[in-house]
């Protein structure tokens, strides 16, 4: 009996995408045109309903969109804190649930200040759904992810946009048959990348029927 065997893969691309958590926290130093264009590239290499390519990469850098979403930051946390009843960090606390919270009060209180800002949209297809719409744009989000990861720089989504899209697409020009997927705050992280941390594999994979995990043998 003979085995196929393993195709080789660059360990750098294992470790790229085992090491491409959400970062939020930010250096202040410039993330430069060169290093953000390889991320936009990596994106437009994305595939997409029938070939579309039904999106658009907008990069936010006038004060007055800035301003936009540092505002627009601001009323999700708050929102976010009322609805989850999340609770006031105590000074000095370390604990993995204390240093989340600071870490996401810190991202949406700088909110349009990060580094760099990228709003993706995209134009729904005739007939699809809007789960499948979304299957034409946020593979080339997470290609736009794992480049800025290759290059180390981090990136996190948010869904800020939400809170002022009537005000975006008025400044931006943005016209009202595409929709605004989600934007992502860039920049070179201040802490050290680190491996993600997900559910074994068994409780995500299945063989045939939902409840034969991958690997049980059954």
């Amino acid at each position: 009996m003979t085995h196929d065997p393993v195709p080789r893969v660059s360990d750098d691309l294992w470790i790229v995408m085992s090491t491409a958590t959400a970062v939020r926290r930010y250096r202040s130093d410039p993330v430069s045109d060169q290093v953000l264009e390889r991320c936009l590239l990596a994106a437009s290499w994305a595939p997409s309903g029938a070939n579309g390519q039904p999106w658009r990469f907008v990069v936010l850098e006038s004060a007055e969109l800035r301003s936009l979403i540092t505002s627009a930051s601001h009323r999700t946390w708050q929102v976010m804190k009322d609805f989850y009843k999340l609770p006031e960090v105590a000074d000095g606390a370390c604990d993995p649930k204390s240093r989340t919270l600071r870490t996401m009060a810190e991202h949406m209180q700088v909110g349009g200040d990060a580094p760099k800002l990228i709003l993706f949209c995209v134009q729904p297809q005739r007939g699809t759904t809007e789960l499948q719409q979304g299957g034409s744009i946020f593979p080339a989000v997470q290609n736009f992810l794992l480049a800025a990861r290759a290059q180390g720089l981090g990136a996190a989504i948010t869904l800020w946009q939400d809170s002022c899209a009537a005000e975006l697409r008025e400044l931006v020009g943005i016209p009202d048959d595409w929709k605004l997927a989600t934007l992502l705050t860039v920049g070179w992280p201040k802490g050290q990348h680190r491996e993600v941390r997900r559910r074994p594999l068994a409780e995500a994979a299945v063989i045939d029927r939902w409840d034969r995990q991958w690997g049980s043998g059954s």
